[in-house]
């Protein structure tokens, strides 16, 4: 059975009437169109409260030489979607906002990297200490994928935040000494702009009519930021994971303004492997009906609370190590007096599946697709950097047409390829490195990534990764060090921790206070 059936058949148990709106007729002419082309660029209009169901119940089992196995983890599902199903009949989805922020707005129209354009935007923000009279001791903190502004508890929101630890007076963001910023990037759904704002135009979401995002467009928004509070130079750019991302990206787009960087687990291109990961969670995802019978625009409707759950799940995999969940679950089972089952049994299933069942609805869906879809496009080389600049100079007059409010309706067409990819090289070749094409493929991109990174020379730079990191493997900090190296930066500092170290894979940044708290604090001195 396919996860899109699957997924439907947990929905029989909505009412008729909601039925009789049901998207997948609405959509079908749509669905037939972009079996081969996929245009995106023309707006479709939100869809109504319609709940997608399967026309047919699960059917009888008749008697059997052994009893039918029971199924709680999907009738929590069901349960949850009757509950949505309810609430979605009366009003949108809650708000993902997760707290007390400062929020600031941009009324000027920003152009994105890969030609879209927003009127104007807002950022979310937050901050602790003191900026001091010269404003020369600020430091931006970037995020990972999926956090808020609230990096640390306030006054105004005193729930601990996801770095509580590592920011305030003594700790390695010492706040009495930095003044730190941290926002919640553009395209999230804690306060800036995306997917979910409301569209100045349509006075609706934007849903999936969104534009296409970049690292670059995320630090670009930031630095408005900066600007408005007057801090022209920071004292260092700090992030981890998809943080570390944007660390690198500020002090190449903007090298006189930042002084010292850190980056941690994070990398200067994203790898096949990441990709990969990423892809699997969206299609998981996009394959929940709720997602795909209205293509997005479903923030009148039924949130896609089992594609996310799936993909969170799926993240989570990737989020810690083998060895650290070995020591934590074993090969426990929930409760062995019982039987098998085929819902979570193991303890390693059961932690998974609070993890999805606990963010499925506490994070906006098209937020992640947009986000993560940006970590895949990021690529700090030459070449890279090169087509952005081109492409956002062959669409600067996009931006008065953001001013007046009269967005331009070219459609972006991605065709897929009428022959899927086929294996080119064999496994040995690979391994032994007998082709010497791919050997000078690998040459030329380490030279385009060295020359794309060459306005970090002068830059002092912490690299920080974790051996036992699967998402982003220590290799990747390797080549980011080894890089700056090769651009002639003698101030690199890179430190990895090994297993004997750190166990927690890629959320070592969240929770080693001593590892990797202890050398951002030696770094920034």
């Amino acid at each position: 059975m396919s996860f899109s059936k699957g997924i439907a058949g947990l929905l029989q148990t909505v009412p008729k009437a909601a039925r009789r709106t049901n998207p997948r007729t609405r959509f079908a002419p749509l669905q037939q169109q972009t079996r081969r082309s996929l245009q995106h660029g023309t707006r479709r209009p939100a869809q109504a409260a319609a709940v997608p169901a399967a026309e047919e119940a699960i059917p009888d089992v008749p008697q059997s030489s052994n009893p039918q196995l029971a199924f709680p983890c999907l009738d929590n599902a069901e349960q949850r979607t009757q509950r949505l199903s309810k609430r979605s009949m009366s009003g949108p989805e809650p708000s993902y906002t997760s707290g007390a922020h400062e929020t600031f707005h941009s009324s000027e129209p920003f152009l994105l990297d890969w030609g879209g354009a927003l009127p104007g935007f807002d950022v979310a923000y937050e901050t602790w200490g003191t900026l001091n009279a010269d404003k020369s001791n600020a430091i931006l903190l970037h995020t990972g994928l999926s956090a808020s502004s609230h990096a640390h508890s306030t006054e105004a929101n005193p729930k601990p935040g996801w770095w509580e630890k590592f920011i305030g007076p003594g700790a390695p963001l010492d706040t009495d000494k930095y003044f730190v910023i941290c926002t919640n990037v553009l395209g999230g759904c804690y306060g800036s702009t995306g997917p979910s704002s409301v569209d100045p135009v349509s006075k609706q979401p934007y849903a999936t009519s969104f534009p296409i995002l970049t690292m670059e467009d995320m630090v670009r928004a930031q630095f408005r930021l900066l600007d408005s509070m007057g801090i022209d130079k920071l004292y260092a750019s700090v992030g981890s994971s998809m943080g570390g991302m944007q660390s690198l990206a500020a002090g190449v787009l903007y090298k006189d303004r930042v002084p010292r960087i850190v980056s941690v687990s994070g990398c200067a291109r994203s790898h096949p492997y990441s990709i990969a990961m990423r892809h699997t969670q969206r299609q998981a995802l996009m394959a929940d009906p709720n997602w795909t019978n209205t293509r997005g625009n479903y923030y009148a409707s039924m949130p896609p609370h089992s594609g996310m759950k799936l993909a969170r799940q799926i993240a989570t995999v990737t989020y810690r190590s083998g060895p650290e969940w070995e020591k934590r679950f074993g090969r426990q089972r929930a409760d062995a007096t019982k039987p098998p089952a085929l819902c979570p049994d193991f303890l390693i299933e059961t932690y998974l599946d609070h993890a999805g069942e606990k963010w499925c609805l506490e994070y906006d869906a098209n937020s992640l697709l947009y986000i993560s879809k940006a970590m895949d496009i990021f690529d700090l080389g030459k070449d890279h950097q090169d087509a952005m600049a081109q492409r956002r100079g062959e669409n600067a007059g996009k931006l008065q047409e953001a001013m007046t409010q009269q967005p331009s309706q070219d459609a972006c067409n991605l065709t897929l390829p009428e022959k899927p990819y086929e294996e080119t090289e064999s496994s040995a070749d690979i391994m032994s490195g007998a082709k010497t094409s791919s050997a000078a493929s690998v040459a030329e991109l380490s030279e385009d990534l060295i020359k794309g990174m060459a306005p970090l020379r002068d830059t002092p730079t912490l690299v920080l990764g974790v051996a036992s990191d699967i998402l982003f493997p220590a290799f990747q900090q390797r080549e980011i060090a080894e890089t700056l190296r090769k651009v002639g930066n003698r101030r690199i500092t890179h430190v990895e921790l090994g297993e004997d170290r750190s166990l927690f894979g890629h959320d070592t940044f969240l929770l080693d206070l001593e590892g990797v708290g202890g050398e951002i604090r030696r770094f920034l001195g």
